[in-house]
């Protein structure tokens, strides 16, 4: 949130980017910290009108806009929700402008900073769904901070009790037959009732999908789906709302925080 609030600027290929319009609210009733992320070009140019010649002329435009994505960060869940920008600021970009200018903030010393996509267990379950043979899950998940799931228990507590910073997990099955994964099953269940508790706890690359689409990683589940080969990712399925594109902050405040709640509820998650 330090970081939110006194952003460098980079420069990066022909555009400069840095955060402005922070708004930090990290003490009152429902801590947020509201910021745009900004990509600007320090000699712009752009087309103004001559009024004399009754013309359109071209003009130098120091610090000129490109683009700019308002966002919200809630350190009570630690998430974020920002906009999608066509174009311009692109998910992919935004994630990874983000995290550059969290890490510049600091000299890019001994600090990391990556967002990670919550997904979508209806959407997830559904592209899962149809494949007719698992063949590969793997995912790089990393301990989660505040809240983890209750079906995924067992994996965070062995990444505490090991000390580790990221842990991949990898199984593959060579044969028609496919893993034996309880995946689908588990997200069904989880939907109709959060507190669904299985006869045994997951095995360890069901808990690691769960934990990234928990937004805590990077999940990918590839199998058959009418003979051919599929991937499907945890972040294909991110959650996502439409709102304005220039939100009063206290309304996207609420809104964001009341979007976390269900989720939490939705997947038993615990502090």
């Amino acid at each position: 949130m330090d970081a939110i609030t006194a952003s460098p600027t980079l420069s990066l290929g022909k555009f400069d980017w840095t955060i402005t319009d922070v708004i930090d609210e990290r003490e009152s009733e429902t801590p947020y910290v509201f910021g745009k992320l900004a990509k600007y070009a320090k000699d712009g140019h752009a087309t103004v009108i001559d009024e004399k010649s009754k013309s359109q002329v071209d003009a130098d435009v120091p610090n000129l806009l490109i683009a700019s994505s308002p966002f919200l960060y809630l350190p009570e869940f630690s998430g974020i929700a920002y906009l999608h920008v066509w174009n311009q600021v692109e998910e992919q970009v935004f994630t990874r402008r983000f995290k550059s200018i969290i890490e510049e903030a600091y000299g890019r010393f001994f600090v990391h900073c990556d967002i990670e996509a919550v997904a979508d267990y209806e959407t997830f379950t559904a592209r899962l769904r149809k494949l007719d043979v698992v063949n590969e899950i793997k995912a790089k998940v990393q301990p989660p901070n505040p809240m983890f799931g209750r079906l995924w228990a067992g994996l965070n507590q062995y990444i505490d009790e090991r000390n580790a910073e990221e842990v991949q997990v990898k199984e593959k099955a060579s044969t028609k037959m496919g893993l034996n994964s309880s995946l689908v099953e588990l997200m069904e269940q989880l939907l109709e009732s959060p507190d669904y508790e299985p006869d045994e706890p997951p095995a360890i690359g069901d808990a690691a999908i769960l934990m990234a689409a928990d937004g805590y990683g990077k999940g990918q589940v590839s199998g058959l789906e009418d003979g051919t080969l599929v991937f499907v990712k945890t972040s294909d399925a991110r959650k996502s709302f439409v709102y304005s594109r220039d939100p009063v902050p206290t309304e996207l405040a609420s809104k964001v925080e009341a979007l976390f709640i269900a989720i939490t509820k939705e997947r038993d998650m615990k502090h």
